[in-house]
């Protein structure tokens, strides 16, 4: 029977898990999120819902570092699409 809180399935593709990479690497807390979500999405049952978590932490990292260096709203990062429709429309669109 798989380890479902310490070691679930999608926490251990490939030879490292993921926790390890983060915290070896000395990743704040947006990038390691980010890192978390990208490694695992092909993994999980829902491949799209964890790309839109990790986009949602890269563009909160984005935004407050510019916040930070006083671009305020000028520099917005906005990568994945907010609704299933604008999703259906980019497909459409390719």
């Amino acid at each position: 029977m798989p380890e479902t809180v310490n070691h679930p399935p999608h926490y251990n593709v490939g030879k490292i898990e993921v926790i390890d990479a983060i915290e070896d690497w000395r990743l704040g807390f947006h990038e390691g999120n980010v890192v978390k979500y990208v490694a695992r999405a092909a993994h999980k049952e829902n491949e799209l819902e964890d790309l839109r978590k990790a986009a949602w932490y890269l563009n909160r990292k984005i935004e407050a570092l510019s916040a930070k260096a006083g671009l305020g709203e000028m520099v917005e990062a906005k990568f994945l699409p907010e609704t299933t429709y604008e999703v259906e429309k980019l497909l459409k669109e390719q």
